[in-house]
This record gives structure tokens, sequence and C-alpha cells, in this order.
């Protein structure tokens, strides 16, 4: 087990006893492109994570050290300043260090080893489970208590501060997960509740198609945006308390349409009815009704296809193979698109023979090796008790 390597490394490195911090990954069951429109999402935190051993020191430091492909440590004065370091991952541990000294939070001397087992870049929320799980771990041995919210918008102005402009689902997710459950976040005002999975003999599935997101990704997405903006902008000249899309209906979408850009519209349009297609999804869910989990799976996933226009032809083919095989109840890309992978809903018991299939057909057609992980749900982030 991964936390357990991580728990003897630091005794044989710092101390005895370290505390054992998890910080899980994230799924996002449904509501894609969602939050920047003020809109609904239903994501749940899965039992691979990220893990820190982490236990006070007397040196007035605090050492951070990774478990990972590339060891690295990084040596940070309590006034912030770092030693030099070459990973990446240093950036957010500094942005965040520096952050709570900004806010007068009483940093204490502390040593910290990390790894875990969620595989990076596969959209799984590993920056917001390091952050999030790092500022908690932070918490338990400066004892002074930061609400889960806190810990949330400290987590997102740190990635923020380096370069990662995102929301707040991913955080709340990593944060607020718990097992058995989805987690829907209304982000106009990030109230949340959770939501039961009553799907037993199931297996939610991720499959990487090892596409990896271009580089024009950044500039896709923001012109994305701007259809969104355009049409917010145009129905508030017809109608009042419209702050976003979130506001907007498919019938004030008509009353606009002969004046607005016709790809303004089709955009607008896909992120309405993926929020109903998240409130389809809770009521699926909840009465445990597997079919109907995936069609409305396959039904988001088709919406970005050809509506906001943000999947592939390999994830495409994904989706469509997956539909054609037995125990496969539904799939979908997950997450911002352009590559990346689909989340899929299975049958348990006929699990290893579709997944198999599906991945052999996906090699004869693109000659790439696909990828698959089982997801369980499991808690936020938490304190071992090892």
């Amino acid at each position: 087990m991964v936390h357990t390597e991580i728990k003897n490394y630091f005794i044989a490195q710092y101390a005895p006893n370290p505390l054992m911090v998890k910080a899980p990954g994230r799924i996002n069951l449904i509501g894609e492109h969602t939050d920047y429109n003020e809109g609904l999402v239903l994501p749940a935190s899965i039992e691979k994570g990220i893990y820190f051993a982490v236990a006070p020191n007397d040196l007035n430091l605090v050492q951070i050290e990774t478990f990972l492909t590339q060891p690295e440590k990084i040596v940070f004065k309590l006034d912030g300043s770092p030693s030099q370091f070459k990973s990446f991952w240093g950036n957010y541990f500094k942005a965040i260090i520096e952050i709570l000294l900004s806010k007068g939070y009483p940093l204490k001397g502390m040593d910290c080893v990390f790894g875990g087992d969620i595989p990076i870049g596969s959209g799984l929320s590993s920056s917001a489970a390091l952050c999030c799980g790092f500022i908690y771990a932070i918490t338990q041995i400066s004892e002074k208590e930061l609400t889960r919210e806190e810990i949330a918008l400290i987590a997102q102005k740190a990635e923020h501060q380096i370069g990662l402009n995102c929301g707040l689902m991913d955080q709340y997710a990593v944060l607020f997960g718990k097992k058995g459950n989805a987690f829907l976040l209304d982000c106009k005002d990030l109230s949340h509740k959770y939501i039961p999975i009553n799907l037993t003999g199931y297996s939610w599935v991720l499959i990487n198609s090892n596409i990896k997101h271009n580089l024009a990704v950044d500039s896709e997405y923001n012109k994305r945006r701007i259809s969104c903006e355009n049409i917010v902008r145009q129905v508030q000249q017809l109608k009042t308390g419209v702050t976003s899309l979130r506001d907007i209906t498919l019938e004030d979408l008509s009353t606009i349409s002969n004046a607005t850009n016709s790809t303004d519209i089709m955009r607008a349009g896909y992120v309405i009815e993926e929020n109903q297609r998240v409130r389809d999804m809770i009521k699926a869910l909840t009465i445990g009704d597997a079919k109907l989990v995936g069609s409305i799976l396959k039904k988001g996933h088709w919406a970005m296809s050809t509506q906001y226009e943000i999947t592939t032809p390999e994830l495409d083919f994904l989706v469509t193979t997956g539909d054609q095989l037995e125990g496969v109840m539904g799939s979908r890309m997950m997450g911002g698109g352009f590559g990346g992978c689909t989340i899929n809903l299975v049958q348990t018991a006929k699990l290893a023979k579709s997944i198999a299939a599906l991945l052999q057909a996906y090699k004869e057609k693109t000659n790439i090796d696909a990828e698959y992980y089982h997801l369980a749900i499991d808690d936020g982030v938490n304190v071992l008790r090892t």
C-alpha cells in the first residue's frame, strides 16, 4: 500500500508516529462546463488519493519531500522563503505557504512526506488533492483549525496564483466527499448536499484515451466562455435578474435566436441542458436505475460532442464501442475536453470481459494503448487511523 510505504519512509528519515492524512482524487459524474456558468455539478471523491505523512519539528522550517517518481526535497523557512527547487509541485506548496502567512496563520515547523496513487494527468484532480490535503495537514500540526470551506478557498487561490484559473468544484469534492455518495454542488451559491449512489452490482470505471490535451485547449476553453457570456449579455437586454446562464431558459434562447451567433446559441443550449442532466442524474442515482444513469451519461457525451464540440474522435469511439458491449450501461467524456478520459458505468459481473474488449477495439482502431482504473467512491480529506 502506498500510504504504508510513505509512513515507513517518514519514520526512517524523520520521526516515529507521523500523522497520516489522505486527500482523495475526484470524478465528475455529470455537469461539465457548468461551473463557470453558475450551474450544477455532481462530483464524487474516490479511493485513489495523495497521502501525507506529517509531524511537527523544532527547526522553524517546513520540510517537504515527495515520494513520487522524481523525488525532491524543498525546505521553507517560516517566513515562506524556500530553497531552490525544480519540480512543478513545489509551486503549489510555495503558494499555499505564502497565502497562509499573508493571512497571519501561525505556521509551525513541520516535516512532510507525500505521494499517492492518483494517475497524474487523468482528470482526477491530483492538484486539488495535493493542495487541500497539504493545507488540512498544516491545520492538524499547527493546531489552528480552518473550516473546509476556508481550505477550499485557499487551495483555489493557490492554483490561481500559479496560473490555473479553476473553479471550486474540485476542491469541494476533495474536501466534502462521502463514501457511497455523489456530491451536488450549486456553483451559484456553493450550497451542497449528498446524493446516495444506490447502484448495487455496478462499477464506475475510468478509461484514459491517452490523447493529451493539445496546446489549443486554453483558447478553445476561452471561446466557449465568451460564447456563454455573449448570450448572457443578449438576454440581459430583454430580461431582468440575469447574471449567468443559470438564469436563462431554452425559451429565452429562442427569443434571441435570430439576432445572435448560432454557435453561441448552441453552446448556451448545451449548458442549460447539462444542468437539467444533473437534476435527472440525481433522480436516477437515488432510485438506483442503472439503465437511466447510463442513458444520461450518453446524452451528456453526445451533447459535448455535437453542441459544445469539445470531444475527440478517439473519445467518441470509446463511447460508441462501449455502447455495443454487454454490461456497459453508458459512458461519457469526463473533464474539460479535447482528450483525457471517459467515465463508464459497467455491470460488475461483466466488467473484466467488457473492458478487455473495449481496450482491444480501441487499440485496433487508433494504435494507442488506453488504460483503465476501477473507481470506488470514498470519503473526502481525512486523517488515516493506521
